[in-house]
């Protein structure tokens, strides 16, 4: 519904009087700033400085009418109250009686109907605008109603920056743990910027604000930032540390809350910044929560210990791991500091629910060679997990509970000890943390032991988390099924699709919930490498686009990680091409053999190979860890220059893609399991066995395109679908969903995939021999 500004233009514009309080560069030089409103015991509609309403930072050094009008249209159109339309109007004719006032009177009446041309013309597109990305540079601008009014938020922390003598502060999209899902109340990033992607970079100066993304999210940051915010397309710190050089001068203060950064990060700020002689200010009382004022409170759910039957190794049996590699390690360290939430986690066989889609609780632990701490809020610790955790005593394995506040005042009482030396791993250690320890007094690795240990599955944790995902295959057959049937009746969208599944893996047995938000995507949305639905971006599902589903579950015994692309009608020869160069990267890894110790790095090229072949490729990474009832991304496993060499027991995730912007997206995601390889003549080789046993779409496969040795392995996998999903299928008494996955694992003919060569081959061996008879 627009607003028609003509009429209470016309009748407050007689006779005002108008005092212009904007500074007359057009630019928010001044950060006291304000906005204008009618002034209540006025009744000539004098406008004065309000300090209740936001001001809109123009990035335009012209005084032209267009930009004044925008101006003023986007502080009503964001302030909190959007009824406001009589004081857009008022503002708008003083605004224009103040610049123009010596005009003649036909220029005047010009003015005046661009006035109410332009304003109306803001109206309509805040209110009924259609596109799904901000346009900042139209006249007006455009903001789509997934962005959110930063205005004040800025305000308010570039005040809060005055006194700290900070020219610039940094804000990372990540907690104390440097945790890469992090709970509500710790996204200061999303609440600062409105972009709720899970990277990101934001610097504020007293005049810019701006986001550093990298290609998976620049559309979606376009969508949830208004125009206070530049987007710049790249996640690189170079790329940040040059921004801030260029604008701040030398000698200046770049403040950052050291809680935030991790040792390595700090470090490549640090090196950038310091030879040009801008300064990292540490300022540990975050400023963003000075000013946050709903802040989200702390979780109420206490931690939770692991059933007996999902463990093969109690937490005294893990200390000792532990404490056997601290006794190990040639630089004697007499302690290890545990920062990342799922390192005090595990060595506890403990979990929680302060993170979503994570079964993780706020902690740090510090383990000696005959003392444990653990840090956590002690309120939420019951007597049951005292009593587990052998808290009431002090001999080696009794942990003793120190307030999760406390880490840093304890850490530098620890430290003040004789010989002491602590080891820490710099990927998920903190700064604030960090600079407390001296270094004839540290131990650095890139990962802490509890996270190598960790990344290797015992024996029941490997059984246990196949079974996992035999069931989640159930519950993700339900949803293709479902889909088959239901997309053609027009009545389903990316979002009831989303929650289907979701409710499909609630069903199975010990789930605990989904591990990731559910990527959805249909069509040009698919194309958004991690995009996910809501009630306002949420597409239709036709039969005639391409459909992405990543989704994943947690369970008691697991957590899972699986994506499929499928198409309801008929595919065009591109897209079946790129979906099975897709599918032929997935395999080449899955079947490839390797000697053990090897990198995924070295690896992560067979998954775009047959992609590169005719100039395609993907912008995100081929694969990650995953974990027992943990995070869906469980470093340091992968295929990325900084995860560790494959050994036999770790699991990963394989999954190449394509995405054709505002087009279509494919990935083909499955969780794989490192086992031994027989090969001919060497021991000590490994190759992947997939875990995750869901059909790929066969209509999107060109199986003339497959090799015969990818063609075997495919069907090879389809028969392990059959063998052991179905009688789970079976077993759930799911005959509709097992009929389905016996016409979806049919084995692929060799003629299939062979049969353009073999025309040709024909041709070749078959002519001469016919033309050989006819001479004799």
């Amino acid at each position: 519904m627009t607003y028609d500004l003509c009429k209470p233009m016309m009748s407050v514009c007689q006779g005002s009087d108008y005092t212009d309080q904007g500074p007359a560069s057009g630019s928010n030089t001044n950060p006291n700033h304000q906005s204008l409103r009618l002034a209540s015991d006025s009744s000539h509609g004098l406008l004065e400085p309000s300090p209740h309403q936001p001001h809109f930072t123009s990035t335009s050094k012209s005084h032209g009418l267009s930009e004044d009008i925008h101006t003023l249209a986007y502080t009503h159109t964001h302030t909190q109250d959007r009824n406001s339309h009589a004081l857009l109007s008022q503002s708008v004719c003083g605004l224009a009686w103040s610049r123009w006032s010596k005009m003649s009177s036909s220029g005047w009446m010009l003015a005046l109907c661009l006035v109410v041309l332009e304003g109306g013309r803001y109206a309509v597109w805040a209110k009924e605008g259609s596109g799904s990305e901000r346009n900042c540079s139209a006249i007006p601008p455009y903001l789509p109603p997934t962005a959110v009014n930063t205005t004040l938020r800025l305000r308010d922390l570039r005040a809060s920056m005055i006194p700290l003598n900070i020219s610039a502060y940094i804000i990372p999209a990540t907690d104390a743990h440097l945790s890469e899902y992090i709970a509500p109340r710790d996204a200061r990033l999303a609440w600062m910027s409105g972009f709720t992607g899970s990277a990101g970079t934001a610097v504020i100066t007293q005049n810019k604000a701006v986001l550093w993304t990298d290609s998976r999210y620049w559309i979606q940051a376009e969508r949830q930032m208004d125009c206070n915010w530049e987007l710049q397309r790249d996640a690189s710190i170079r790329s940040i540390t040059n921004w801030l050089i260029l604008e701040i001068p030398e000698g200046d203060q770049v403040g950052f809350d050291p809680f935030l950064f991790s040792v390595d990060i700090f470090g490549v700020y640090n090196t950038n910044l310091a030879p040009a002689g801008r300064i990292l200010k540490s300022i540990p009382d975050n400023l963003v929560d000075k000013i946050w004022t709903d802040r989200p409170p702390l979780p109420p759910d206490n931690p939770t210990r692991l059933p007996d039957s999902v463990i093969e190794r109690t937490w005294p049996m893990k200390v000792d791991q532990i404490r056997a590699q601290i006794s190990d390690n040639p630089y004697k360290p007499t302690a290890v500091l545990l920062s990342a939430l799922d390192e005090t986690a595990w060595l506890f066989n403990l979990r929680g629910n302060d993170i979503p889609f994570n079964p993780f609780f706020y902690s740090y632990t510090l383990l000696s060679m005959d003392e444990i701490w653990l840090f956590v809020h002690i309120e939420r610790i019951t007597e049951e997990l005292k009593v587990y955790l052998n808290s009431s005593c002090y001999h080696s394995y009794c942990v003793q509970l120190l307030e999760y506040s406390s880490v840093r005042t304890y850490l530098q009482s620890y430290l003040k000890r004789l010989d002491v030396r602590v080891w820490v791993g710099t990927e998920y250690t903190n700064q604030a943390l960090y600079e407390l320890i001296t270094e004839d007094k540290l131990l650095t690795s890139t990962y802490s032991p509890v996270l190598t240990t960790k990344a290797v599955k015992d024996a029941t944790e490997q059984r246990i988390l196949k079974e996992a995902h035999v069931r989640d295959a159930v519950a993700v057959m339900q949803l293709l099924m479902w889909l088959e049937k239901k997309v053609p009746e027009g009545t389903e969208n990316e979002l009831t699709a989303a929650h289907f599944v979701d409710q499909c893996r609630s069903k199975q047995k010990n789930s605990r919930g989904p591990s990731f938000e559910t990527i959805s995507a249909s069509g040009p949305n698919a194309a958004l490498a991690h995009y996910s639905p809501s009630n306002e971006t949420a597409r239709k599902l036709l039969v005639n686009e391409m459909y992405l589903v990543d989704s994943g579950g947690q369970y008691l015994d697991g957590t899972t990680d699986i994506t499929r692309t499928v198409h309801w009608g008929e595919p065009n020869d591109f897209q079946k091409e790129a979906y099975t160069r897709v599918l032929m990267g997935n395999i080449e890894i899955s079947r490839t053999i390797f000697p053990a110790g090897t990198r995924g790095v070295n690896m992560e090229m067979l998954g775009r190979r047959a992609l590169w072949e005719v100039g395609l490729n993907y912008g995100h990474g081929t694969g990650h860890g995953v974990g027992n009832y943990f995070g869906v991304h469980e470093w340091p496993v992968g295929f990325q220059s900084n995860n560790i060499p494959f050994q036999e027991g770790m699991f990963t995730s394989i999954e190449p893609g394509y995405y054709k912007e505002n087009d279509f997206g494919i990935r083909i995601e499955d969780i794989a399991v490192t086992v031994p390889a027989t090969t001919k003549y060497g021991n000590n080789y490994l190759t992947f066995e997939t875990v995750s046993l869901v059909p790929y779409d066969r209509k999107l496969i060109n199986a003339s395109l497959l090799s015969p040795e990818q063609l075997h392995w495919l069907n090879k996998y389809y028969e392990t679908i059959r063998s052991v999903v179905g009688p789970e299928l079976e077993r759930q008494a799911l005959k509709e969903e097992y009929d389905w996955m016996m016409k979806h694992t049919a084995p692929f003919l060799m003629a299939e995939a062979s049969a353009v060569i073999s025309s040709v081959t024909l041709l070749v061996t078959v002519l001469p021999s016919v033309l050989l008879h006819n001479l004799l």
